[in-house]
């Protein structure tokens, strides 16, 4: 009945899935209060007419053509040339995204083919430690374990940078430092789990979408785990393990770039990060939340 009713959320998620994204994206082509490539609203702004607020507040079309073009090289990224990395920009006055464009992204990276392999490793370590002990053993508990934690991805995901992202108006992106000294570099990344930029603003904020993606994910997880693994306890434990584990993969993020150049002599970067080193920071959308 388990792994019945784990493909069934599969069969009822993915539909779900491709319809938020479809509704969504149509506010592409509708005003939203967002400003883009490198700029910030002043702190103050002057009284505008209608018409100038509207200009003002809706992306041109070289916007988002930029945030198309910059979403196409995000879906290329890749680690070790296996592991989606879409959801991380090497440019950190990147566009903003409009919430049909987050849904997408954040759609295309929870479906991955790859998600199935990190799901079994992890399955795997599950089975060997024998955490979760409501599962059986064997190829069918295996199969099991790996549905779910496919599932969770999959929650998390969508949840944490789709659905909240585009509600609070946040950008669920890792801007990646790439230069500096190793010690900020570690801070700000660990720092983004629990902070994002605004889309209006580009400036640093609570986190409300990430935190409030893996509580939800984390409760959602209930209807699929094993009765005696559930409640409130796998809710806050499965929160707190995506929350973990996007800090461990954002520190990731931040330097594998210097791994892959030292070890493979690849720039994943092409080159942003040399830009990056020798651009003063300025503006809210190219600053660091760190000082």
């Amino acid at each position: 009945m388990r792994l019945q009713a784990t493909l069934l959320c599969i069969l009822i998620g993915a539909p779900i899935g491709c319809l938020t994204t479809g509704l969504l994206a149509a506010e592409d082509s509708a005003p939203v209060a967002a400003l883009g490539g490198g700029q910030a609203l002043p702190e103050n702004p002057a009284p505008q007419n209608s018409q100038a607020a509207s200009t003002q507040s809706t992306p041109s079309g070289d916007q988002h053509k930029k945030a198309e073009e910059q979403i196409r090289e995000e879906e290329k990224q890749r680690l070790l040339g296996v592991v989606q990395n879409f959801n991380t920009s090497y440019r950190m006055d990147a566009a903003s995204l409009t919430a049909g464009e987050k849904m997408r992204l954040a759609f295309r990276a929870a479906i991955d083919p790859a998600n199935v392999g990190v799901a079994a490793l992890v399955a795997g370590y599950g089975e060997a430690a024998d955490s979760d002990s409501g599962f059986p053993w064997g190829a069918s508990g295996f199969g099991e374990r790996v549905g779910v934690k496919f599932l969770d991805s999959f929650d998390g995901t969508i949840l944490g940078n789709g659905v909240f992202p585009a509600l609070f108006r946040q950008d669920p992106r890792y801007f990646r430092m790439g230069h500096g000294s190793k010690r900020r570099r570690l801070l700000y990344a660990m720092a983004t789990t629990v902070i994002c930029k605004h889309d209006n603003t580009g400036r640093w904020e609570p986190n409300y979408s990430n935190v409030l993606g893996n509580i939800s994910s984390g409760a959602l997880s209930n209807l699929y785990y094993p009765a005696q693994d559930s409640g409130v306890g796998l809710t806050i434990g499965n929160g707190l393990i995506v929350t973990a584990e996007g800090t461990g993969g954002a520190i990731f993020q931040e330097f594998w770039p210097d791994l892959s150049r030292m070890l493979f002599h690849r720039d994943p970067t092409h080159g942003l990060d040399a830009v990056a080193g020798s651009s003063p920071s300025t503006g809210a959308r190219t600053s660091s939340p760190l000082r």
